[in-house]
């Protein structure tokens, strides 16, 4: 996520439910991810939970862009 959207997203929590919401799971799947990647090996269930995060992760971005592109155009 590019630094301006991040500043945008941190002066908005405060006062976005959702958006808090949205961030505080996206800081936890890239931490979750990040320990996955650290593996050198994965059985069959850690790839499949990784890539369900992976699919959570970009699903929360998603609308975290779409709040964004709300507050940027208003």
């Amino acid at each position: 996520m590019e630094e301006r959207d991040v500043q945008l997203i941190l002066k908005l929590v405060p006062h976005n439910r959702e958006l808090k919401r949205l961030w505080d799971e996206h800081l936890e799947y890239e931490e979750k991810l990040e320990k996955y990647n650290k593996r050198r090996y994965f059985s069959t269930e850690d790839d499949i939970m990784r890539r369900e995060i992976q699919k959570l992760k970009l699903a929360g971005r998603d609308r975290i862009e779409e709040i964004l592109r709300k507050y940027r155009n208003s």
